[in-house]
């Protein structure tokens, strides 16, 4: 019995997503306005979003399409 581990990034994806199913964010918000959702977290996540080509202005949508985070 192999445990899959979840990437990080996949985790802040689901987090994002319920975000926005409940409403507290838009897709088409831009990625900085989850700045204020996580706080003192914000710094590491933001560093990881743009070594993965994201932009702070970037819908949120275009996080949320992601299909696979591999680090090749």
């Amino acid at each position: 019995m192999s445990q899959q581990v979840i990437h990080q990034m996949e985790k802040l994806q689901r987090q994002v997503d319920s975000l926005v199913k409940s409403d507290l964010i838009k897709p088409t918000d831009r990625l900085w306005k989850i700045a204020f959702l996580y706080g003192d977290e914000w710094n590491y996540w933001k560093k990881e979003l743009l070594e993965f080509g994201f932009s702070m202005q970037d819908p949120i949508s275009e996080l949320l399409a992601v299909e696979g985070w591999d680090e090749d």
